[in-house]
């Protein structure tokens, strides 16, 4: 990066799961290993609007409280002008990746990425599950996984 602080977006498709939880996890992360001048925004949405101004899911709020990561998020739907105020948009799934480059105004400065590109040896699944429909076993590989894509992105993007 060009030494500027850069903003952070993550998403799913309802912003009450992965993509608040990535939020999270990924702030804490930057909190402790004190890198947040680095940033100037870390933030996630949903492509859907369906549970706009609504808290977390209560088993992904649940998960990353137990993990000691807190959790303060309300859901908020993606748009156009997301693309130019974000240097990253990085989304869960191919189906939140295809909407997203859908929805990216051309000439827009985001680059959008699957968070599983971060998966540099494999150790997890690069697709990060929608876990609402299961039980908390999903929320809690979701929580290991964004937490191990959370530390890969800054040492790759950052170069610590």
């Amino acid at each position: 990066m060009s030494g500027k602080p850069i903003a952070v977006a993550f998403v799913c498709l309802g912003n009450i799961c992965r993509s608040p939880m990535a939020e999270a996890v990924f702030s804490h992360v930057v909190k402790e290993k004190g890198l947040q001048s680095q940033f100037s925004r870390i933030d996630s949405f949903g492509t859907g609007g369906w549970h706009v101004g609504q808290p977390p899911d209560s088993r992904s709020a649940e998960t990353c409280r137990k993990h000691g990561v807190p959790v303060n998020h309300r859901a908020q739907q993606i748009k156009a002008r997301h693309f130019d105020e974000f240097n990253y948009i990085i989304c869960m799934d191919e189906s939140n990746l295809r909407n997203l480059k859908r929805l990216k105004p051309a000439g827009s400065k985001a680059e959008i990425y699957l968070f599983g590109h971060w998966n540099t040896d494999g150790k997890f699944r690069e697709i990060v599950d929608d876990p609402y429909y299961g039980g908390n076993e999903g929320f809690e590989y979701n929580f290991k996984q964004i937490s191990y894509f959370s530390e890969e992105f800054l040492k790759n993007e950052l170069q610590l």
